[in-house]
């Protein structure tokens, strides 16, 4: 998933770049809806774009095993803003909307994340996300749902790329109220929110134009929303998890300016499909080891411990560095990397922990 709190950054971002090009890209307008619970999410259109909202993300991690049972992370990430600019304009230049793309490999053997992103706008084909059903490009890199529910992603990059085959074995998880996923104490501050848990993979990781046959399990979010993060908000941890007795774990607080939370949320889905939510102050996230990232000096709790109702889990990182530099498209540095989970000590799954707003404001 990406968080409220990335929706601030594509928003920096965005007023920048459109002040740049002399756009005002905070025209409001009634084009652009709001989020109500009385909303119903409809499958396969709600698999596909929803150009009425400010903006939209799909948001796949996962953890994969090479032939000789190596593990990597992989993340891959399609943003969809709307800069409510030009609705009307039927010139094909019209800025009407960007589309972003992050592609991040955590490989314990190069010791670091590797991430690489691009920014454009829609447009001549190019570069557009679809209604209908997942159809998202930028340039020569892809995401799309095919009918029988299969996804592949294309995204190869000069230094490394996936291939990959992501299928099915799970309904989608509606968060929160049937996908209605409060984000904060106003109802206004919501998104529309499913995620797909227990993707199967299968593919290609490309390292120096070399190709490495993977396997793996991977998770999807795709969210919209128009809302602004609560401005008493400082940051969001959160987590996505595939269990091993193929539950799925989704938690996250938002924290707050002045210690404490503004919200938090979770939910646990077990292999039945049988699912428990948990109230905020049910959830709890408590920082077990720092680490200092050397190229940000911000210091992130790669090891947290989380409590939901009565249970505990502890995450511990594939590696530390696993900080992501996207100031060049989110206007955000954040760390975002594969964590393995323990219940209540007991080794338990696999996911991805996501922490923002750990880091000063930094310059473009």
């Amino acid at each position: 998933m990406k968080t409220m709190s990335r929706f601030n950054g594509v928003i920096a971002f965005v007023m920048l770049f459109f002040c740049l090009l002399g756009i005002d890209a905070l025209a409001e307008s009634n084009r652009l809806k709001p989020v109500t619970p009385d909303y119903k999410l409809s499958f396969p259109l709600d698999y596909g774009a929803h150009d009425d909202f400010r903006i939209e993300w799909w948001y796949i991690t996962g953890w994969l095993e090479t032939a000789d049972k190596k593990p990597l992370g992989f993340q891959v990430t399609f943003f969809r803003y709307a800069t409510d600019s030009n609705r009307d304009n039927p010139s094909r230049f019209a800025a009407k909307y960007l589309i972003i793309a992050h592609l991040a490999l955590s490989d314990p053997a190069a010791g670091k994340l590797m991430h690489v992103e691009r920014t454009v706008r829609e447009g001549f084909g190019l570069a557009y996300a679809k209604p209908g059903d997942t159809d998202v490009k930028l340039d020569d890199w892809t995401l799309v749902r095919e009918d029988n529910g299969r996804y592949v992603v294309d995204m190869r990059d000069s230094d490394f790329g996936l291939q990959l085959s992501l299928t099915p074995t799970q309904s989608p998880m509606l968060q929160d109220q049937n996908g209605f996923s409060r984000k904060g104490p106003k109802p206004e501050q919501a998104s529309y929110y499913y995620s797909e848990p227990h993707l199967s993979v299968s593919g290609t990781v490309f390292r120096n134009d070399k190709p490495i046959a993977v396997t793996g399990r991977a998770w999807l979010d795709h969210e919209w929303s128009t809302a602004y993060l609560d401005p008493e908000a400082d940051g969001w941890d959160w987590v996505g998890a595939n269990l091993d007795d193929g539950s799925a774990l989704m938690a996250f607080q938002i924290r707050a300016k002045q210690g404490g939370k503004v919200w938090a949320y979770a939910a646990l889905r077990d292999a039945s499909g049988n699912m428990t939510l948990f109230d905020p102050d049910q959830v709890e996230f408590t920082p077990v080891r720092m680490w200092q990232s050397p190229h940000t000096e911000a210091v992130y709790p790669v090891e947290m411990r989380i409590r939901t109702g009565d249970i505990e889990w502890q995450l511990t990182p594939l590696l530390d560095d696993q900080e992501l530099d996207a100031r060049q498209s989110t206007a955000t540095v954040y760390w975002e990397g594969a964590v393995t989970l323990t219940r209540n000590k007991q080794p338990a799954g696999h996911g991805y922990l996501e922490l923002t707003g750990y880091t000063k404001p930094l310059a473009l």
